[in-house]
């Protein structure tokens, strides 16, 4: 079994490759990855770390060549992400248990946000994987921040005003899509992952509230925060990952 650990960016899984063990990198698709084994408490797992840039087509071909290339298995996703669901706030971290991409429309051929050819708006993640996420997710956020577990929403722009990210929220809401948070990744890898029969997860960490301090706030904390938030959380996902 190889698990692929995915990020947007560099800080959001800062430290993992150096801390593999028989590290070799590999350029592939205008992209590096790296490949190791990973132990802890008794626990061994083959792992490959890969940086896909950001947005949703970079992702679905760094998700795509970690399958076809690499042979992984499972992969989890890590990364930030901006709140819009209500209760969730800077700091809390969000575990998909589904996905949706909000800016997808080919209506009106089909209903809004329905992918062609799957039958649905919503593409689910792993129940087993999402589960040992969420515990580690819960033992690294202490009070008052919380860990959730809900639906993100992925899609090419970046959400950096309250009056965008009100009609979103409100947009999917009437339509029974309740989102926590909206990033720009995450949809295009759940849905390679569902092509390809591979279990899929992913982590955010709330570094704004997709409002109009988003920008100033997402670089202050996919700097000071993203990345402990990541190796403390992968570490106890990866511990109990033997056991789903």
């Amino acid at each position: 079994m190889t698990i692929a650990i995915l990020s947007a960016l560099p800080e959001e899984q800062a430290g993992w490759v150096e801390g593999l063990h028989g590290l070799r990198a590999t350029r592939h698709a205008g992209r590096q990855f790296w490949q190791g084994r990973w132990q802890g408490q008794g626990v061994e797992h083959e792992l490959v770390c890969a940086l896909s840039g950001i947005g949703k087509v970079a992702a679905a071909t760094t998700a795509a060549a970690l399958i076809e290339r690499f042979g992984a298995t499972r992969i989890v996703f890590t990364g930030v992400a901006g709140g819009v669901g209500p209760g969730v706030r800077v700091g809390d971290v969000v575990v998909a248990s589904e996905y949706l991409q909000h800016d997808f429309d080919a209506s009106p051929l089909f209903p809004r946000w329905e992918l062609p050819g799957y039958g649905r708006a919503r593409l689910a993640c792993n129940p087993g994987m999402s589960a040992a996420l969420h515990a580690a997710s819960r033992d690294c956020v202490g009070n008052p921040l919380r860990a959730h577990h809900g639906l993100v929403a992925s899609g090419d722009q970046f959400v950096g005003t309250a009056q965008a990210s009100q009609a979103l929220r409100h947009r999917l809401e009437a339509a029974g899509h309740a989102v926590l948070a909206v990033e720009m990744e995450g949809a295009a890898v759940a849905q390679t992952c569902h092509d390809y029969g591979v279990p899929f997860a992913a982590m955010r960490t709330i570094s704004d509230g997709a409002d109009d301090s988003a920008a100033v706030d997402f670089t202050e904390f996919v700097r000071d925060v993203a990345s402990r938030y990541a190796q403390q959380i992968l570490t106890g996902f990866l511990q109990r990952l033997l056991h789903t």
